[in-house]
């Protein structure tokens, strides 16, 4: 057993250094003669090392643990832990509401844009995780919504509270639009198509230079007002929070609603088994339509948020790894699990914003976090692919 662990180990430490040597091995210097490359050699090394110790270290642990029960403490704490979610859920909603008040304006300002993920994350849940249409190209919804959203503030002078729902509404209709054309498939050529939508709404938007801006995109994008009145950047940053925050409050409520009415478990019965779901008399068409359309809706007013946050966007700004970052908070929360996505989006994009030295390495901690709980957890951090509603009792 400890040779099998120790060959093993070392296999990987060989991949690990094969991936490593053209990623980090060599690095650009720049001087007087021009360019050139110079070997990074022992920090292959130390990758590779580092590989093998957790390979070791995994395979020894595995052995260790494999034919034991999961012992009485472990087993009560997952059980608590699970009926702790309501008491969880609400001591987060009143951090939230209490931030603005402990913390200075960039904090502020990453919350929000956790926020604007976890909205995005709730509506790509309702495709991903609910009814099991994988979406590989999300962002375009995202960007729908954004450059929505800046043109009618732009050219037809609205407000934000009516621009917003207009960009929901629109990037609804994008949705319907690519649904349609994949109600027969399935699986990996379902996350095919998707993803060339998704690219084929970026390049749109680069090349469509008289109404996007093209590459330069759009600046001055009218921020939201109180009343007609104007606010401070301060008051802005703390206002703007707060109406992402009960928006998303808002759809928290709206997505558990439907989950528990005959269409959120019509979407589950698709996830599960398109086959039986039509032949209990569903109509798969229309559940894939109405998954597509609710969740393009709120990437679409979650990208209006974005645009007045930023203030500019660009197509560059909703390229194929916002689409991968989305799936990731899905996927890495728990596909179904709502508070899941709060905790995922709180890693992946919160984090990252707070550590912005560190930006070059998300990612690494991307990949590195999902490796993790594909062997840790593989149904996600608070999984909640189980059916809304059981024979005998709601759940």
């Amino acid at each position: 057993m400890l040779r099998d662990a120790v060959i093993d180990s070392l296999l990987a430490g060989l991949v690990a250094a094969l991936l490593a040597l053209p990623m980090i091995g060599f690095r650009l210097v720049d001087s007087a003669t021009g360019l050139s490359l110079a070997p990074r050699l022992d920090w292959v090394a130390w990758a590779a090392l580092a590989v093998a110790a957790g390979r070791f270290a995994l395979n020894l642990a595995r052995r260790a643990l494999a034919g034991r029960e999961v012992p009485a403490p472990v087993a009560l704490l997952s059980a608590r832990l699970a009926g702790a979610r309501p008491a969880f859920g609400w001591a987060m909603i009143a951090v939230a509401v209490a931030l603005p008040f402990l913390a200075n304006r960039q904090v502020v300002g990453i919350a929000t844009l956790v926020l604007i993920y976890v909205m995005l994350g709730w509506g790509l849940n309702i495709v991903v995780g609910l009814a099991g249409l994988l979406c590989l190209g999300y962002a375009a919804f995202y960007a729908v919504g954004a450059y929505a959203y800046a043109l009618l503030a732009q050219h037809w002078q609205l407000s934000f509270w009516v621009g917003m729902p207009l960009a929901g509404l629109v990037a609804a209709v994008f949705g319907l639009a690519l649904g349609f054309p994949v109600l027969r498939l399935r699986g990996d050529y379902l996350a095919i198509v998707t993803l060339g939508f998704g690219e084929t709404v970026r390049i749109v938007l680069r090349n469509w230079q008289e109404v996007t801006g093209g590459p330069r995109g759009l600046s001055d994008i009218p921020r939201p007002t109180l009343f007609g009145l104007a606010m401070p950047p301060e008051q802005r940053v703390i206002f703007i929070y707060f109406v992402v925050l009960a928006l998303v409050l808002v759809v928290n409520a709206v997505v558990l609603r439907l989950r528990r009415l005959p269409i959120g478990r019509a979407w589950e019965a698709l996830r599960e088994d398109e086959t039986a779901c039509r032949s209990l008399g569903l109509d798969p068409t229309l559940l894939k339509l109405s998954a597509f359309a609710i969740g393009a809706a709120l990437a679409g007013i979650a990208g209006s948020f974005f645009a007045i946050r930023q203030g500019f966007i660009s197509p560059e700004s909703f390229s194929f790894m916002e689409s991968a970052a989305i799936l990731a908070i899905v996927v890495l929360g728990g596909m179904g699990s709502q508070i899941g996505v709060v905790l995922a989006a709180l890693l992946l994009v919160g984090l990252p914003e707070w550590f912005r030295e560190l930006q070059q390495y998300r990612m690494l901690a991307f990949g590195g976090a999902m490796v993790l709980i594909m062997l840790w957890r593989p149904s996600g951090l608070l999984s909640g692919r189980d059916p809304t509603i059981l024979l005998g009792g709601r759940k």
